[in-house]
């Protein structure tokens, strides 16, 4: 049976992939942007398949408003995917508090508000699969990023969270954790803190992300279309071939060091 996807971010990247994926198939999509008539091309191609939406997902009673109008348009929403964000750039101590909290309003709490939007109407039907954009950036961390991280390591905590909480009412929650790919989030989608000379050096640190030629978001279109169509459907999964290496890395790094000071953890619990 076809599916019925509301997608934030569909002017380009994933979200345009992952929608016309969706199209093409003959699912309905309500797709949201900041600049509407960068759908324009969708809706010639697509016709009513597609709902065109103008929302900056930073506005919360928008959010809400936007959700309610595609479940009352197309009578339910199966797929809600969270995509809309943009990375930060500059080392911590460069950052704004004005950089930081646009960064976590975009990419935290748009996620965070279009989810409670789409909740109560997933436990109505009995049904729903909520799918977080997040990235190895999620679960690791690179110098000159950490806004950006700050942003995804909240992500995934409050959805592996929310995973816990509706797996009862038949809700499915999957993290889609990207590595490097060819898409504008480190171009001129993103944005960049006045630099300090001091961390000149620390800045060209290389980046277990940038191994190899980044992936082509095109690609992604047949995973996104598995992972949707899975029953049960992942927590995680990452999209990409280096990801794997650099999470694994970095866990039998930080298991190493909890088994090597748990003596002190011991102690610390006194008794």
């Amino acid at each position: 049976m076809a599916k019925t996807w509301f997608i934030t971010g569909t002017s380009k990247g994933f979200g345009r992939e992952w929608a016309e994926a969706a199209l093409e198939r003959g699912d309905k999509v309500a797709a949201t942007a900041r600049k509407i008539d960068t759908l324009d091309p969708l809706v010639e191609t697509y016709g009513e398949a597609i709902l065109p939406m103008q929302l900056d997902v930073t506005d919360r009673d928008a959010d809400f408003e936007a959700v309610e109008i595609a479940a009352d348009y197309f009578g339910g929403l199966d797929v809600v995917i969270n995509n809309a964000g943009y990375g930060h750039f500059g080392m911590i101590e460069e950052l704004t508090e004005a950089e930081v909290r646009a960064q976590l309003e975009t990419n935290l709490f748009g996620a965070l508000w279009v989810t409670q939007a789409a909740l109560p109407i997933m436990r109505k039907q009995g049904s729903g699969h909520i799918i977080q954009v997040s990235s190895i950036g999620g679960i690791s961390a690179f110098v000159n990023v950490g806004a950006y991280h700050a942003s995804k390591w909240g992500l995934e905590g409050f959805s592996q969270a929310l995973a816990q909480e509706v797996a009862g009412f038949g809700i499915h929650v999957t993290l889609v954790e990207p590595g490097g790919f060819a898409t504008d989030w480190g171009g001129p989608s993103s944005t960049h803190s006045d630099e300090m000379p001091e961390y000149a050096e620390v800045r060209e640190l290389p980046r277990p992300t940038r191994r190899g030629p980044p992936g082509d978001p095109k690609a992604t279109r047949g995973p996104i279309l598995k992972v949707v169509d899975a029953d049960p459907p992942p927590l995680r999964v990452f999209f990409g071939e280096v990801p794997l290496g650099v999470a694994t890395a970095d866990y039998e790094s930080r298991l190493a060091t909890w088994n090597e000071w748990q003596p002190v953890s011991v102690e610390a619990q006194g008794g």
